[in-house]
């Protein structure tokens, strides 16, 4: 089984969002729209080297699918990475809503004694700086000297074992949601997975989605994950990715899922605006989802995800309506550029694209 030391890189859409958006190349003029399920794909295979690669759009009267390679079909179960913090982020602004918990609580009201040591403090960290990645805890992924942690003690603990960043700074870092993973269980007496699958996949019907725990084979249809040199990692321990990243879900599933979180189905109107508010990160991520400015002005919300064998985006209209999802099966990272340009084809179909 391959190391998972790599389980859970940072998307890499998310480290770089608010840097600036890459411009996009002169389009002749009078040129045709292209097709994006015809192209998006193809693209993607040609420009990462990866196997195979799938899109799903819907814009609330049609969905589409488009695959380029081989092996990759429109029900496939595959790993979902990050797209997880989105799950549990909506968990928890629900507990808001319920007045089960505050979001300016702190980690130490609900969790005591658990941040301690080489400077970092429960005391002094929110609820909501986990959410947003502004707490400056150290990311357990990232530390290659200690063995990979399979439970949520053992991660929090290799993250303590490092000076925090600067508190109130934004630093993506995939301890905050192993953290929040466990707030969940202390307030609620389940998992976050229980919690998620009660309040999230079992009443939009996300058939496809599932927390597979320490279960090591992705459910049936699925195909297969390969890394970067070829090496076939479908089958591998989630359990170092926890509440940061253990996700199984389809395309279709991420699109629902999307749609009713950007279209207000799953939260209250006031914990929605919670969602959506970057002004702690200025602009580059809110409580689990980040937004992306688009070249033609629109911005679009989602979550990138990046896991061994797998790399998937999920993005949608500020209103839910219009949804696109897609991706790989390897973990190589969809440059920012590529990204923007797949995005602006599918929500700015105005922009003239050449063939």
């Amino acid at each position: 089984m391959p190391t998972l030391r790599t389980v859970l890189a940072v998307p890499l859409a998310v480290l770089l969002c608010g840097l600036g958006t890459p411009a996009l190349p002169a389009e002749p003029e009078g040129t045709a729209l292209i097709d994006p399920q015809a192209t998006a794909p193809a693209r993607l295979v040609a420009e990462t080297g990866a196997p195979a690669a799938a899109l799903l759009t819907d814009d609330g009267r049609l969905s589409r699918f488009g695959t380029a390679g081989s092996g990759l079909g429109r029900d496939d179960r595959f790993r979902a990475g990050s797209l997880t913090k989105s799950f549990v982020a909506t968990v928890v602004l629900q507990l808001a809503a319920e007045g089960r918990l505050r979001l300016d609580d702190t980690v130490e009201q609900h969790l005591p004694g658990l941040i301690r040591g080489h400077g970092n403090d429960g005391r002094h960290l929110t609820l909501r700086s986990l959410l947003c990645h502004t707490s400056g805890l150290f990311p357990y992924t990232a530390d290659s000297a200690v063995p990979v942690p399979l439970t949520p003690s053992q991660a929090v603990h290799t993250a303590l074992t490092h000076s925090p960043g600067p508190l109130g700074a934004y630093a993506y870092s995939n301890t905050n949601y192993v953290v929040l993973g466990m707030v969940v269980q202390q307030v609620t007496g389940h998992t976050y997975a229980v919690e998620a699958e009660r309040r999230i996949i079992t009443p939009l019907h996300l058939t496809g989605t599932s927390f597979p725990g320490a279960r090591t084979t992705l459910p049936t249809p699925h195909s297969r994950a390969y890394s970067p040199d070829g090496q076939d990692v479908t089958a591998l321990d989630p359990r170092p990715a926890g509440a940061a990243g253990e996700l199984i879900s389809t395309l279709a599933d991420l699109s629902r899922f999307y749609a009713a979180l950007l279209g207000g189905t799953l939260l209250p109107a006031p914990q929605q605006r919670e969602l959506l508010d970057t002004t702690a990160t200025h602009g580059v991520y809110g409580l689990g989802v980040h937004p992306r400015r688009l070249s033609c002005g629109r911005t679009v919300w989602g979550h990138s995800g990046r896991i061994s064998g797998s790399v998937v985006r999920a993005a949608a209209s500020a209103d839910g309506r219009h949804t696109a999802v897609f991706r790989i099966n390897t973990d190589i990272p969809v440059s920012p550029s590529l990204e923007l340009s797949l995005l602006d084809a599918e929500f700015c179909p105005a922009l003239p694209r050449h063939r």
